[in-house]
């Protein structure tokens, strides 16, 4: 209750007028009868007790409202008593009321909020548990199968101990794309500006990704030939990672025999759009505001199956805002999806 309220005298105004009224009138009557009636005195004395009644009813309403109000913030626990103090009180009960209301609203809302976060955490630590757990297991099981004997046949221990080395290279990708996200969010992640050829950066990403698209017969390319270097500032590394994300997620959702293609636009002066788009599955609008959430899967059971630690598109988002830039999606489902970012052009 930062605000101070409005401070009004009408309550104490009226009910000092008011017997100041009744006392004058007997006081009156009284003189009267007794013969001593003198209309000078009569006014002198309603003036001196109506200023007297006035002062009096003024300060005694406002110390029981102010102790009122500080036993309703000692009484509950979600306000706070220190924050009230007595050039705040006021005899104007309607701002009161609706103070005390915008108050009661914005606790609301931070009680709702909280519900939000609460509910997030119980599905991150679920998702994280999922994701460690499989790999986990894997290896495990495949330890343990050696143990039991199956490492004497040369064949099938050389052939567990590749799959369980694939199990701890997946826990490894996730607990590195865990240890980026998090430095992001905390902003310990350095960043290094500097120079560079857009058009170029997304060529190396293509011939990085080319057989991982030939396996689905996914064609990459670029919606036209950029003669001209296209030169923004950025960090390099980042914004390769950035790339190789959005890429790698076209193909892996994306139709046999279908098309990943890159783009970029001159958006404003010194500002350029990448964007990234393909004729793949598509996703319905309910889950597009989730997308960039860690671990969020639009397919719980098909995604799984193509890898990946469930963190690539939350990485990319952050990536992008410790750039200070913006990314967008919009997407189609049964047509595919388009995903773009902005990027500051080099001076």
């Amino acid at each position: 209750m930062s605000r101070s309220f409005r401070k009004t005298y009408n309550f104490a105004a009226y009910t000092a007028f008011a017997i100041t009224i009744a006392l004058t009138l007997a006081m009156g009557v009284f003189f009267y009868f007794s013969g001593e009636f003198n209309i000078w005195l009569l006014l002198g004395f309603a003036l001196v007790l109506f200023v007297i009644s006035f002062f009096i009813i003024q300060y005694r309403v406002e110390h029981l409202i102010f102790n009122r109000i500080k036993k309703i913030y000692d009484d509950v626990s979600l306000l706070d008593a220190r924050s009230l103090s007595k050039h705040q009180i006021s005899t104007d009960m309607e701002t009161l009321t609706r103070e005390v209301e915008r108050f009661a609203q914005n606790k609301k809302l931070e009680i709702e909020a909280l519900k939000i976060r609460e509910t997030y955490r119980k599905e991150f630590i679920g998702n994280i548990s999922h994701e460690l757990k499989t790999p986990l297991f894997t290896v495990q099981g495949y330890i343990l199968t050696l143990l039991d004997g199956a490492m004497k046949d040369k064949q099938v221990r050389k052939k567990y101990l590749h799959r369980a080395s694939k199990g701890v290279e997946r826990l490894i990708y996730i607990v590195k794309d865990l240890d980026m996200i998090t430095k992001l969010e905390v902003g310990e992640l350095n960043m290094r500006w500097e120079k560079f050829d857009i058009v170029e950066l997304i060529e190396n990403v293509f011939d990085l990704l080319e057989m991982k698209a030939s396996k689905k017969q996914i064609t990459l390319a670029m919606d036209k030939e950029y003669t001209a270097p296209i030169m923004v500032s950025a960090d390099k590394d980042k914004i390769q990672q950035v790339l190789s994300n959005l890429i790698v997620n076209s193909v892996k959702y994306g139709k046999k025999g279908g098309t990943t293609e890159v783009n970029i636009e001159d958006l404003i002066r010194n500002k350029v759009i990448v964007r990234v788009s393909d004729n793949g599955e598509g996703i319905a609008q309910e889950h597009i505001p989730r997308l960039f959430e860690r671990f969020y899967r639009v397919d719980k059971s098909g995604s799984r199956k193509e890898g990946g630690s469930g963190l690539g598109l939350a990485i990319v988002k952050h990536i992008i805002e410790a750039h200070k830039e913006r990314i967008y999606v919009e997407s189609q489902f049964g047509v595919g999806s388009e995903f773009s970012f902005t990027l500051e052009k080099a001076k």
